[in-house]
């Protein structure tokens, strides 16, 4: 491997020190049309191969913008797509590098094939092995597929270029109008790109991740725990709207990766370690808190579209890769507005079937609020949570004990209102009645949250549960 290019940089920066192996460094371009057979073309504009992460297999390849702008043809792809058979033979993940200026038009309809033969191993490989893109430069039109077939996405903050149409190109915007190419707008507004950084940071944060994931959908994503098992937390109480923080206070040692933070804002999604086993989170949320301990940001305790939609898709990677999920749930409602009305039923939709359809162990913590048919979609007993705490302070219901009463008792004097309102809160609005009634396992106190998460995971951990005989869902 060269000691110049970028491409190879990168690579040495991500693994661990002297272990990367080449596959296929001799490889060139066999096209010789339009002055091809006058252009260098080594390793064909991508280096691939493998090597380790904190002693991890992985397979890796790196796009080589100094060889035709890192252009894909007909053997650059073939490099890519070998490396995809080796990973899903060895059960290891496959990590892109991407920085390149899309099709290779000199090779035409072969480059245009060879992108679908990756297409094609993108696909084969989802749910088997675990797959990272990470995009440094350019990645446009038909290779903007890439990170989205792939299972988590990182973007540099400043150079890189993500786009589908270059924003010049679409009608009434130009760049400086909206720059949709942007790391801004597609981890945002697209949702595509899970964490947005700086190079350096990237790197940390792809071995961080990785650390978290299994190797395949048949390994089993455990390390050492060192902290104790039923350590309480006082302040857990107090972290009823910014669950990002509670989940942290949940984990071991502290630790909780977000991903696509910037992206459905009121819903928290990432992993954490509870004894030393990977969990996945989705959790609700209604505050964000800046560095410095204030409140940044303010959201109602609602479902909106993006905050379904990701949940939707990061409940089904766990699934995939028999990862347990842990939800934390406070909501009333729904996002309610016309553009949210456009999408929230089938996004709701999709995160109900997402949660269903998974069969792996499922724990539901009931922190706050959960009223009516969002808080079903919310991992509830109804649509197969395995168990079920709740603080002692949640509310549980169909509807606002005071919201209820009005409508039972419409045109009737205030005091009836506020007696029946009063009584409905203690018969059909409260924890210990959904408790009564069997849809609370049990109510815990805040601090204990911890210990009897990992008590009601160990005892899952053997969990075995049969998929209807059908070919798959169409939801």
């Amino acid at each position: 491997m060269g000691t110049t290019s970028k491409a190879s940089q990168r690579i040495t920066a991500l693994l661990d020190e002297n272990s990367f192996v080449e596959i296929g460094a001799l490889v060139t371009a066999r096209a010789t049309d339009f002055d091809l057979k006058q252009a260098e073309t080594p390793s064909d504009g991508v280096i691939t191969g493998y090597g380790v992460i904190d002693g991890n297999l992985v397979y890796v390849y790196s796009q080589d913008a100094s060889v035709l702008n890192g252009s894909v043809g007909e053997m650059h792809a073939k490099k890519i797509t070998n490396l995809y058979d080796l990973a899903m033979k060895t059960g290891a993940p496959v990590i892109g590098l991407i920085d390149s200026a899309g099709l290779r038009l000199q090779e035409g309809v072969d480059a245009l094939n060879a992108f679908g033969e990756i297409y094609s191993k993108q696909v084969a490989a989802s749910g088997m092995i675990p797959q990272i893109t990470a995009i440094f430069g350019n990645c446009g039109g038909g290779l903007a597929i890439f990170p989205t077939l792939t299972d988590f996405t990182f973007m540099e903050k400043k150079g890189a270029k993500l786009f589908v149409n270059s924003p010049n190109a679409i009608d009434g915007n130009e760049i400086s109008k909206c720059d949709t190419s942007a790391a801004a707008f597609q981890s945002e507004e697209a949702g595509i790109v899970d964490v947005v950084a700086e190079e350096n940071e990237i790197y940390a944060g792809i071995r961080e991740l990785v650390g978290f994931l299994p190797a395949n959908c048949d390994d089993e994503a455990v390390s050492d725990c060192t902290d104790d098992l039923n350590r309480a937390s006082a302040e857990l109480a107090n972290c009823v709207g910014d669950t990002s923080i509670a989940l942290s206070q949940i984990a071991d040692d502290g630790v909780f990766f977000e991903t696509k933070a910037d992206y459905g804002k009121n819903m928290v999604t990432g992993f954490i370690r509870l004894d030393g086993i990977t969990v996945g989170c989705v959790a609700n949320r209604t505050e964000i808190y800046d560095e410095e301990g204030k409140v940044s940001e303010k959201f109602d305790a609602v479902l909106s579209p993006s905050g379904c939609e990701k949940a939707a898709s990061f409940v089904k990677f766990c699934d995939a890769f028999d990862i347990p999920v842990l939800t934390l749930t406070n909501v009333k409602g729904y996002a309610s507005c016309k553009c949210a009305e456009k999408k929230i039923a089938k996004a709701v939709a999709k995160m109900t079937a997402a949660f269903a359809e998974a069969t792996v162990p499922k724990v539901n913590v009931i922190i706050g609020q959960a009223y009516g048919s969002a808080y079903v979609a919310m991992n509830s007993k109804a649509i197969g949570a395995d168990v079920t705490f709740a603080w002692p302070t949640a509310e549980i219901g169909s509807m606002d004990a005071k919201h209820a009463a009005q409508i039972m008792y419409d045109g009737k004097g205030a005091d009836v209102i506020s007696e029946k309102a009063a009584e409905y809160a203690k018969l059909q609005a409260s924890v210990q009645g959904a408790a009564r009634r069997g849809y609370v396992d049990s109510i815990i106190e805040a601090a204990d949250t911890r210990k009897y998460v990992i008590g009601a995971l160990e005892m899952l951990y053997t969990k075995k549960e049969d998929c209807p005989d059908k070919k798959h869902g169409t939801v």
